[in-house]
């Protein structure tokens, strides 16, 4: 028996949630103390509620601040504006893909209502398979619904705070930080402790239905996870699509061509490119980690259920994944302070250093937390589902499995921060390259990308040797968890990133003072190493997931080994081997059709609109908006059709060995693309922010901005952006929603997939 009993668990779960919910809103509350302009609709601004303490010497700091609100307002009445057309081509996928798992499951059976032996618990009746399809169904739109809430409230608070860092940075860079930095706080503890309090009460609703049928009710619980991955998908790519488009139709015409700043109110892609970084740094990758939980979440689940936790109805060493993202809500609270209260952030180069003090003190803090949930929530001993046998597992070993999950990923996160941050050799070796052309850089970071994939493949190898020895498929599960444990700060420092961008490209706007401008240059920069650092952390998760799911696929769809010697198998292990290519082709072409166009309407608008390269007439803002809009909504369904339909056509056409098959040959293809994809991208970046910032002697020698260097430092950058904001992010949900997705239509594959073979 557990030390934690049924009733204190049912009380520390939800109480969890809504400790993160409630530190989420003080942390916006606290953001919203750093006012902008009131507007009266009758009378324009009448109220100056904020000034700087500091003057900036020649600049009406009203026309300023005025400025800085009507630019936030625009960035945020066009990122609500996509997500809004987005949302509802999404509630129509939702609605008819509900229908599919509803009618593919039901069928199972004939749609039957009587109760039939449980799989698992032999000698027990469990519900019908028309109650497995009714649930899963619902638990499907319950993900879809939390996934699309989660993007669309971070996005709010990004556009929120995005001003307000701006302003904010003529008080110092440490004022710029807090804010920006807790606006990010406010996502991540939105988003972790929602998808918790969701899940939970999801699992006790079900209960009322199920009751000792705990193997029927967690099986339906796994369609909450493909619910969050699914909107995740689209959200990544359309958003993705969205914010590239614009990005390099910005940069190619605006700094390449008519060698202008970053972010000039001249250039008619400025309004889209900021909008973009909400939609899809932060909308996108908001929904992407919620499924990664969800996930995660639900393949423990599944696993313990059909083990000795589920037979015997321990509801708390069942709840432990639970538990452990409780204990990971309190342990980033405590974290996030350390950032935001305990260490003051003086000067520029204490940013960085700052962010990366915040992964390794949730890490270390966490590990204590795991100890503990381990030590109280679980039996001394007790047994695991191993593939039809029983594992005999102990108390500590569960807590080795969930703590080097986590280590891995602080292991994962700091080789991408050394890659891709231009504090270190390889991204300055890249920029470096830039002197002899944009084909070199290209070479060098390429290659980079190609290296960076090393280090965190053997932390994932190793991750799962471990963990596998020691808990079997239950143990790959909570590792996973372990890595998305302290989500709400991994989120806090990656949301962070897109605020700062969009705070520079309003100081820039507003035109303020050159002075202002390289405070939040310093914060974007930070940001980009942190944007890396989170999408290095959903990665790794995903190959942990989407592998712990597919043990739960192969348990589910009753395939005693995938052997890939047989053709069967061996077939659909280098088709899944393909997907990520297929994918990713298909993705970076609609970035690049996106960005063709974006580029045709800049140079017009240059070219045709008399005073706009002077700054006498404003440019047309709304047509390079509706350009990424109208983009991004078309080109997101291919890819996302790509992804949804492999599964369902190869389990019904092919049967369940050729899905396994599938499944592995995506994700051991899929990690390796998308980590190379992801640092390359971020590489390229800073090293064009190390020759635009010059704080080193080196930098110094290939700038300044406008430099031939720099303008090759801006081509690799250009053709890194699809890769890093689009494709590579976008691949981990590829291999974890398979595999999902996988999960929740085996007993359909089971029954009835293979109809080809029957007939060869």
């Amino acid at each position: 028996m557990s030390a934690l009993s049924e009733g204190l668990t049912q009380i520390v779960i939800p109480l969890a949630s809504l400790v993160g919910i409630g530190f989420a809103l003080l942390q916006w509350f606290l953001v919203s103390r750093v006012k902008l302009l009131s507007q009266d609709s009758s009378n324009g601004y009448k109220q100056k509620l904020i000034e700087s303490d500091e003057e900036e010497e020649g600049i009406n700091n009203l026309e300023i601040s005025i400025k800085c609100t009507e630019i936030q307002h625009a960035i945020s009445v066009g990122a609500t504006s996509f997500l809004f057309t987005e949302y509802k081509y999404l509630g129509i996928f939702m609605c008819v893909f509900g229908a599919i798992i509803f009618l593919f499951l039901g069928s199972v059976k004939g749609f039957s209502t009587k109760s039939e032996p449980c799989t698992y618990s032999q000698g027990n009746t469990c519900k019908p398979a028309l109650a497995n399809a009714i649930f899963s169904t619902i638990a499907f739109l319950l993900g879809a619904l939390t996934s699309v809430l989660s993007g669309y409230l971070g996005m709010k608070i990004a556009t929120y705070a995005n001003a307000r860092t701006t302003l904010e940075a003529r008080k110092g860079v440490g004022k710029a930080f807090i804010t920006a930095f807790r606006s990010g706080a406010v996502m991540g503890f939105l988003l972790a402790a929602n998808g918790l309090l969701v899940l939970y009460v999801s699992i006790n609703l079900f209960k009322l239905y199920y009751g000792d049928d705990w193997e029927g009710l967690y099986e339906s619980i796994t369609g909450y996870g493909l619910g969050g991955s699914s909107m995740a998908l689209f959200g990544r790519v359309g958003g993705g699509i969205y914010t590239k488009a614009a990005d390099v139709g910005a940069d190619l015409v605006g700094k390449v061509e008519r060698n202008i700043p970053e972010d000039d109110p001249r250039n008619p892609a400025v309004i889209a490119d900021n909008v973009g970084d909400n939609v899809g740094d932060i909308a996108g990758m908001g929904s992407d980690l919620f499924g990664s939980y969800a996930e995660s979440s639900c393949a423990a689940l599944f696993v313990a259920s059909i083990s000795s936790f589920g037979i015997s109805h321990e509801f708390t060493a069942m709840s432990y994944p639970l538990l452990i993202s409780s204990m990971g809500i309190v342990v980033c609270l405590i974290t996030t302070l350390f950032a935001t209260d305990l260490f003051e952030i003086k000067k520029v180069s204490d940013i960085e250093p700052s962010l990366k003090r915040q992964l390794l003190i949730s890490t270390v803090l966490m590990t204590a937390g795991i100890a503990v949930v381990s030590f109280f929530a679980l039996p001394s001993k007790f047994t695991l589902f191993n593939f039809g046998t029983e594992k005999e597992v102990k108390n500590w070993h569960l807590f080795f499995c969930v703590a080097i999950g986590l280590w891995a990923g602080l292991i994962i996160g700091y080789t991408t921060e050394y890659y891709t941050s231009n504090a270190y050799s390889p991204v300055q070796d890249v920029a470096d390259a830039c002197r002899t052309g944009a084909a070199t850089n290209v070479i060098f970071g390429l290659a980079l990308g190609y290296k960076s994939v090393i280090i965190p493949i053997f932390a994932i190898a190793i991750a799962i040797y471990v963990s596998f020895s020691l808990a079997a498929m239950y143990g790959i599960a909570v590792a996973a968890l372990g890595m998305l444990s302290t989500i709400a700060t991994g989120l806090a420092i990656d949301a962070y990133g897109p605020i700062s961008d969009n705070a520079g490209g309003i100081a820039e706007m507003a035109g303020m003072s050159h002075k202002i401008r390289e405070r939040t240059d310093a914060l974007d920069a930070a940001g980009n190493t942190t944007a890396a650092i989170g999408k290095g952390f959903a990665i790794g998760s995903a190959a942990l997931v989407s592998l712990a799911l597919f043990g739960a696929y192969v348990s589910r769809a009753g395939i005693k080994t995938v052997d890939v010697l047989t053709p069967k198998a061996f077939i659909g292990l280098i088709v899944g081997a393909m997907l990520p290519y297929w994918f990713s082709a298909m993705t970076m072409k609609s970035v690049g059709s996106a960005a063709l166009k974006m580029v045709e309407e800049v140079r017009r608008q240059f070219n045709t609109i008399p005073g706009l390269m002077e700054g006498r007439v404003k440019p047309d803002y709304a047509n390079c908006v509706k350009i990424s809009t109208d983009a991004s909504l078309r080109e997101m369904i291919p890819p996302g059709a790509l992804v949804m339909l492999t599964p369902l056509i190869v389990g019904t056409l092919f049967g369940v060995e050729t899905l396994a098959g599938v499944l592995a040959g995506a994700l051991v293809s899929g990690v390796q693309v998308a980590i190379s994809a992801s640092n390359t991208g971020g590489a390229w970046d800073n090293a064009k922010k190390y020759i635009e910032a010059g704080v080193s002697e080196h930098a110094k020698s290939l700038g300044p901005k406008g430099s031939e260097c720099h303008k090759a430092a801006v081509i690799g950058d250009t053709i890194g952006d699809p890769l890093k904001d689009t494709s590579g992010p976008s691949l981990n949900i590829l291999i974890k929603l398979m595999a999902v997705e996988s999960l929740v239509f085996a007993p359909f594959f089971a029954a009835h997939g293979g109809f080809l073979f029957k007939f060869i």
